[in-house]
């Protein structure tokens, strides 16, 4: 049960973290000079949005928990579990962000859920 709050945690932080970044990029607008000095400005600008914050802290969280799983399984199950994380990723783009998901898409997060279904059934 500990386990499954963690790989929760993972996911559900993790994906979160990824989408308010995402949201503070946006916020902040598209990257197109990669001088130093200018990529330096887009950062104090991204810091300044407070859905950078969240989403660092998720993501902090995320690392975290990956940190504990990765103590007890193998890796060679705890990546493809956290693998729901394209599934979770889809679903806030589609939501949280507003993004069109095509159904292309939604067809290769069918694929990830059925892999990551065959690798928990062959857990045990």
């Amino acid at each position: 049960m500990r386990e499954l709050i963690f790989y929760f945690l993972i996911i559900g932080a993790g994906t979160g973290g990824e989408l308010c970044v995402t949201r503070a990029m946006k916020a902040v607008g598209e990257v197109r000079d990669f001088r130093p000095v200018a990529v330096m400005r887009v950062i104090i600008r991204a810091l300044r949005v407070s859905w950078m914050w969240v989403g660092l802290t998720l993501m902090g969280i995320a690392f975290f928990s990956l940190l504990v799983v990765l103590s007890r399984e193998n890796v060679s199950f705890v990546v493809p579990v956290t693998a729901l994380s394209y599934a979770a990723g889809a679903l806030g783009g589609k939501f949280f962000l507003g993004e069109q998901v095509t159904r292309r898409r939604w067809a290769g997060v069918g694929l990830v859920c059925i892999g990551v279904a065959v690798v928990i059934m062959g857990r045990r």
